[in-house]
């Protein structure tokens, strides 16, 4: 009798324990099952019959099933144990095939065969037990990958309530934050209005002695810049005349690019002059008597100037105008022409950045300035007149929107803007008039000025 019947048996047995049927797309479970069947009839069939060609056909039916576990990834497991039998299977191949080829040689050294087949018998057990030893070595070390992984989940479970609890103390010490932050956002703030305030006191005086000492240079500049051009065209009518021709183009160009360069002299001079002016402006203390004015009427009056000023320097501009005036609003005490200042500043600021806007835009977009006025009175407190300018255009960078009331801060273009607009316009409504010019912004989307002046009659 040989062995490969029952090895067959092992391994199809051990297969049938080891094989990951998820891994393949057809019911190997039962194939295996047949092979069982298949296994007994192949160890009942070598124990009825001992014929060679019986022996022959046994061991080629091991070797098929050693090469399908070879060959097949699904039975690859099975390789070690397979491999443990194969070298008894090979010596019991070339026995048999020796005992039927060359019996002779097979009766002499039966000895030499009878050894070689116990070798590979013991060779078949020692690697049985090694494989054993190491599958429990490896089922050993699975059970204790489990239980550290069910601790890693128990100690997962524990971080997470944990961090729970964490972000619930952190959400409310991040709420107390917010709320101190808060408060000192507007101390800070309002240590910012009062150091303003000074800075703005003590450079105005600054301001109107450098202003006074630049007038009188910049208006010889522009003058005799202008008597300069003036000369170059009588020399263009006289003496130029007389020179030859061949010196006349030469002559002619150096008084042409002498032209050009009063011009811009005489240009600059100018916005130097207007700048003076602002200064000036700016600087010098109110001597203006405050009289009853009709709010509503001042605003409606200098909107209309400012709107109608920008048409004239640009036929394309084009805005809408909301006037939203509380008509039961009571006349208060206040310097009109001063106050005029400011309200045109406001409205020129409004319908320039909706004309930027609208032209980063196009069509889709609708310029809109809108004026507000209404009567707040505030418990324990005096009442007092609140104008809104509110405008859709581009708002106010974040970045600059503390040096917005600075002297000669200005987010214009060089030659649109001399930056003394809304300095100007801060004192006036807080030196003069004992009120407040607050601002509210989105970059993008709007800026809205509120002024607020107490009603003191």
């Amino acid at each position: 009798m040989i062995l490969e019947p029952i090895f067959t048996l092992i391994l199809i047995s051990f297969l049938k324990k080891k094989v990951d049927y998820k891994k393949v797309d057809y019911d190997l479970a039962k194939y295996l099952q047949i092979g069982v069947y298949i296994s007994i009839g192949l160890i009942i069939f070598d124990i009825v019959t001992s014929a060679y060609s019986a022996t022959l056909f046994l061991q080629l039916c091991f070797f098929a099933l050693l090469a399908a576990i070879h060959l097949r990834p699904e039975l690859s497991v099975g390789k070690s144990l397979a491999y443990s039998m194969l070298p008894y299977a090979v010596l019991s191949f070339f026995t048999h095939l020796t005992e039927v080829l060359f019996p002779s040689f097979y009766r002499k050294h039966d000895d030499f065969f009878e050894s070689a087949l116990l070798f590979g018998l013991l060779w078949f057990v020692g690697m049985w037990l090694v494989n054993s030893t190491q599958r429990k070595a490896l089922e050993k070390e699975r059970a204790k990958r489990e239980a550290e992984e069910a601790q890693n989940r128990i100690m997962a479970e524990l971080k997470v309530n944990l961090e729970q609890e964490v972000a619930l103390r952190t959400a409310e010490l991040v709420k107390q934050k917010e709320e101190l932050q808060v408060a000192l956002d507007e101390l800070k703030s309002t240590q910012a209005q009062l150091i303003q305030s000074e800075k703005m006191a003590s450079l105005g005086e600054l301001t109107a002695g450098i202003a006074h000492e630049i007038q009188n240079p910049l208006n010889f500049v522009n003058n005799f810049s202008e008597v300069s051009v003036e000369l170059l065209d009588e020399l263009r009518e006289g003496p130029f005349k007389t020179l030859e021709s061949v010196h006349q183009e030469e002559a002619n160009d150096l008084i042409a690019d002498l032209t050009q360069n009063l011009e811009k002299i005489n240009f600059h001079g100018k916005r130097a002059d207007g700048i003076v002016k602002s200064m000036l402006q700016h600087s010098r203390s109110s001597t203006g008597k405050k009289e009853v004015t009709n709010i509503n009427a001042l605003a409606d009056e200098y909107i209309r100037l400012s709107y109608h000023g920008l048409r004239a320097k640009d036929k394309s501009f084009n805005a809408a105008i909301d006037t939203q005036f509380e008509l039961t609003l009571p006349a208060i005490e206040v310097v009109p022409q001063d106050l005029g200042r400011v309200f045109l500043n406001l409205f020129n600021n409004a319908f320039y950045s909706v004309n930027e806007k609208k032209k980063q835009l196009g069509e889709v977009f609708t310029p809109k300035v809108t004026v507000t006025t209404e009567n707040v009175i505030e418990e324990g407190r005096r009442a007092s007149i609140r104008i809104t300018v509110f405008d859709n255009g581009l708002g106010i960078p974040k970045a600059v929107l503390e040096k917005i009331y600075q002297p000669f801060f200005t987010t214009k273009p060089t030659g649109q803007g001399t930056g003394l607009g809304l300095s100007m316009s801060y004192d006036i409504i807080t030196k003069i008039h004992g009120g407040a010019l607050k601002v509210e912004t989105i970059e993008g989307e709007y800026a809205k000025f509120i002024i607020t002046i107490p009603n003191r009659s």
